[in-house]
């Protein structure tokens, strides 16, 4: 998974319209680039490796070889359809935006899959077996439910470079996320969580944190292995000062401190090697005239 197929997300952070873009032909996705259904391009359930768009009810006997790619964005299901599990070649499982509120343990038979988006449904649980699915490698959304827990067989994803778990009631991320190494971007915005696990310091390819409207005061130690890590979303949770994690990062590019507690600024701010922009406004932050300028001439936008 190169680190350019994953798309750098905008400042929302993860909305409502935020889905797969794999569309028929499972390519990449951006993460504002619309729902995984807007960007099909014919709008069809399924779409195969041969060009043929047939609709979503088709041979119901035996095991289609063809199929790669389902989409069901927007299709007002309550449950997958029984179809998901006649497509051994399944690459591209597309179900957002419907009523979902249970995600069978036999999702883990779809081995061949590379992106998964169960965006934008009720479900409150996944089952342990979506640590099977080895193969995701491009992405894999579960934002926008109501999950108050991930299981630990995330780990087992290694080849995952885009994971988004945004808009949830979790509280905590599993440790075993820090086995996941492929991971690029990681999406945990708008959740309940008071801190993150020690292991986020083991995905040395991380080069995206969204973070933004959890409860979060510091963050680990280990994030400061993160050199890869470009953008960091901080905002709208309790930082009362910048996290001293953040220290030393040399290829942190934007740090975004919007909305927090934060008074003052250390000056070491002022040696990280590429900051572009340092956000900090409703913070009623001090910034010290020679900080300031010493940032501003490195080319840093300060927003205060």
């Amino acid at each position: 998974m190169a680190g350019e197929d994953v798309a750098v997300g905008g400042e929302s952070g993860g909305t409502r319209g935020e889905g797969a873009g794999a569309g028929a032909g499972g390519g990449t996705g951006g993460s504002t680039g619309g729902s995984a259904g807007e960007a099909s391009a014919s709008g069809d359930h399924t779409a195969t490796d041969s060009g043929d768009t047939g609709g979503a009810h088709g041979d119901t006997t035996a095991p289609d070889h063809r199929t790669t790619v389902l989409n069901y964005w927007h299709g007002g299901l309550s449950q997958v359809p029984d179809e998901v599990w006649r497509q051994p070649r399944l690459e591209v499982l597309l179900l957002p935006d419907n009523a979902l509120t249970h995600l069978p343990a036999r999702i883990g038979t779809l081995t061949a899959l590379h992106t998964l988006d169960l965006g934008h449904n009720r479900l409150r649980a996944v089952p342990e077996e979506l640590g099977d699915l080895t193969a995701l490698s491009r992405f894999l959304y579960l934002h926008d439910n109501a999950l108050t827990e991930l299981p630990a067989s995330l780990g087992r994803l290694t080849r995952l470079g885009y994971l988004n778990v945004g808009e949830n009631r979790l509280t905590a991320l599993p440790g075993t996320l820090g086995a996941m190494s492929g991971l690029v971007e990681l999406r945990a915005q708008h959740n309940r969580l008071t801190r993150l696990p020690e292991t986020i310091g083991s995905l040395a390819a991380l080069r995206e944190l969204w973070l933004r409207g959890n409860r979060l005061s510091e963050l680990p130690a280990g994030v400061a292995a993160l050199t890869a890590l470009r953008e960091i979303e901080l905002r709208e949770n309790a930082f009362t000062a910048v996290p001293e994690a953040l220290r030393g990062l040399p290829s942190l590019r934007r740090v975004d401190l919007r909305g927090n507690r934060v008074r003052q600024l250390p000056a070491w701010l002022a040696e990280l090697p590429a900051l572009e922009k340092l956000d900090l406004r409703w913070n009623y932050t001090h910034v010290p005239d020679d900080l300031l300028r010493a940032l501003e001439n490195q080319g840093c936008v300060v927003l205060r």
